[in-house]
């Protein structure tokens, strides 16, 4: 059960800091961030070593251009970043809700793997990627809530930071193991999508025996927000200001895919080593995304998640203008720029998007912000895509960079107004 790890400290509580006498020292990462974290990291591996395989299989196998399989992956993730909302929703119904739709998204998703069985033509590829992109929607909120209501609000970000770091091992674990899979097994894709739905069926048994569910506080009242209640969370001031900047930054975040395939061409990355760079972010992203967790419970929030979009407009600029032409000296300067853009964004947004919002309005907060930001990057990715197309990469890049520098010092004004209104 959750314990009062999840409020936060009250006058005349043992961790104000006013109150003289010994103090009781909290835990900053409860058990229920470490189950959470158990849980992500398994359904990454499965979810990952799908994802690895899938643009070979999609375009060499059943023959879909890669323009078409763009699109495809590009409306399956639209579809996630909508149905985010309704998750957020559900989750704030009260009693075991963030617990029962954190299941029912996991389990969406873990439906969807052995599903790939029996898909071989493009139409049910396209259904079973939805039921999946549905269940990652509905989950991630509800996720983030318990991981925000477990927490003391002091030592949010370093839980995040480690929840994201387990997370991401099994964003590194998952391709290694589909490749390695490929490469022993006679019939390499059916290996891959079995043993992908056995790691999703196991996420989800985890989750069922080891997360708790979240059991309200005395006096908490009671959550039974309509659609309209959840949206009018965005009168709250500071709500409003993080999900504006979230949408702002992401309108201006190049995908990655996009990133890799400059970095590739730009530096003359031999393609053999392609598959090696989600890899290499995803590494960086690992070894940060406590360090910078615990950094942002020290200096802010807010600040620290303006600071990763200057760790990437750092990077964009090393792709156009590299001190040297080595890749080998350039690749791994840029790797770790862009894992640290993620460790300084990721779980550190949704740390200060928990500070924003009551404890019965958690799922639904979480769902606000983080479907303005995935909405943004969608539209970067289509506008970004056209400018490639009509300009080049590197133009296209040069335009995006200056667009993430003016939005990141819009951002930084809205978030200081802010500050100053609160203090």
């Amino acid at each position: 059960m959750y314990l009062a790890d999840s409020r936060g400290a009250k006058a005349g509580d043992p961790e104000d800091p006013s109150v003289p006498g010994p103090r009781r020292r909290p835990t900053a990462v409860p058990g229920t961030v470490l189950a959470l974290g158990t849980v992500s990291l398994i359904t990454d591996v499965s979810s990952e070593m799908v994802s690895a395989v899938l643009p070979l299989y999609v375009v060499a196998g059943l023959g879909l251009s890669p323009l078409g399989f763009g699109l495809l992956d590009g409306i399956n993730n639209g579809i996630g970043a909508l149905v985010r909302l309704l998750g957020g929703h559900l989750a704030d119904r009260g009693g075991r809700a963030h617990k029962t739709v954190a299941a029912l998204g996991y389990g969406l998703s873990a439906l969807a793997k052995p599903l790939l069985l029996f898909a071989h033509t493009i139409p049910l590829i396209s259904a079973v990627l939805a039921v999946d992109r549905t269940g990652k929607g509905l989950r991630t909120a509800p996720r983030d809530a318990m991981i925000s209501l477990a927490t003391e609000p002091a030592h949010r970000g370093r839980a995040f930071g480690v929840h994201r770091a387990m997370d991401t091992t099994g964003a590194l674990l998952g391709p290694l193991a589909a490749f390695g899979i490929l490469g022993v097994a006679a019939d390499g894709y059916d290996a891959v999508f079995t043993l992908s739905a056995c790691a999703a069926a196991l996420g989800v048994l985890v989750l069922l025996l080891f997360v708790p569910s979240y059991r309200k506080q005395e006096g908490e009242p009671p959550a039974r927000l309509t659609f309209r209640e959840s949206a009018a969370l965005l009168r709250i001031p500071a709500l409003r200001r993080l999900t504006l900047c979230a949408v702002l930054l992401g309108l201006t975040t190049v995908s990655d895919a996009f990133v890799y395939l400059l970095i590739q061409r730009e530096l003359v990355l031999p393609a053999h080593l392609f598959p090696l760079l989600p890899l290499g972010t995803a590494a960086a992203f690992l070894l940060l995304a406590v360090p910078m967790g615990m950094l942002a419970d020290r200096i802010g929030r807010r600040r620290l998640f303006l600071v990763g979009h200057a760790a990437l407009l750092l990077g964009y600029a090393l792709v156009l203008r590299p001190p040297v032409h080595s890749a080998v000296v350039v690749v791994p300067v840029l790797l770790l720029l862009h894992g640290a853009f993620y460790a300084a964004t990721d779980g550190v947004l949704a740390a200060a998007t928990a500070d924003t919002v009551p404890a019965s309005a958690q799922g639904a907060g979480q769902a606000l912000v983080g479907t303005g930001q995935a909405l943004g990057r969608f539209g970067c990715s289509l506008a970004f895509g056209a400018a490639w197309s009509a300009w080049g990469g590197p133009t296209a890049l040069a335009t995006a960079a200056t667009a993430l520098a003016v939005s990141a010092l819009v951002a930084a004004q809205i978030l200081r107004t802010g500050h100053r209104e609160s203090a």
